[in-house]
């Protein structure tokens, strides 16, 4: 994945990370699977036999 980011959110957000002892990937991941969770469907239900 590729993220154009005007330099100066980029530098805020690097040193941000930095100052919290995290790096901006592992940031970035875990609010994309926050949001994953917050907005995806549910899972669709499988048809077939009860067990």
């Amino acid at each position: 994945m590729n993220l154009n980011v005007p330099l100066e959110l980029h530098n805020s957000f690097k040193s941000i990370t930095a100052s919290q002892g995290e790096n901006m990937t592992d940031v970035l991941l875990e609010f994309i699977q926050n949001y994953i969770t917050k907005y995806a469907s549910p899972a669709p239900r499988q048809k077939g036999r009860r067990r």
